[in-house]
């Protein structure tokens, strides 16, 4: 006999727990579209820390600008210039208002890390983000 019921983890649909809807405008961001995002960003940040370096490579003040860049954006703006560029924006617990600067501030110091922003829940969200309560969504 065929069971055509599938397991609860298979019928879950991305966001849904957080209130997202699952297609279009403030889905959550794929994790590729998320990587170029984030490496739009990083190179600006390069370039930008490079033109005050020159002639000598940037070195860690490119991730000093990455930071500066990051926090800044957020707040005024709700995203980096890497999410404008790939149509995302980053969606917080409070639609409408500013992103809090502590959140700005932890959630680009552990992107820093890298690694928290590998580590992803069944959403696809890195850790960055749940500690912050955000996520990032297409705009």
């Amino acid at each position: 006999m065929v069971n055509d019921v599938q397991p609860p983890s298979q019928d879950r649909v991305r966001g849904a727990s957080l209130g997202l809807p699952a297609e279009g405008p403030g889905s959550l961001a794929t994790f590729s579209t998320r990587v170029v995002a984030f490496l739009v960003d990083a190179l600006g940040s390069a370039l930008v820390a490079g033109l005050f370096t020159a002639p000598e490579l940037p070195g860690n003040w490119a991730l000093a600008a990455f930071a500066g860049l990051t926090v800044v954006t957020l707040v005024l703006f709700g995203q980096t210039p890497g999410m404008r560029l790939t149509g995302l924006r980053l969606a917080h617990p409070r639609p409408g208002e500013r992103l809090a600067l502590w959140r700005a501030v932890v959630r680009t110091a552990l992107l820093c890390l890298l690694i928290p922003a590998l580590v992803v829940d069944a959403d696809g969200r890195g850790l960055h983000d749940r500690v912050t309560d955000t996520a990032v969504v297409r705009g």
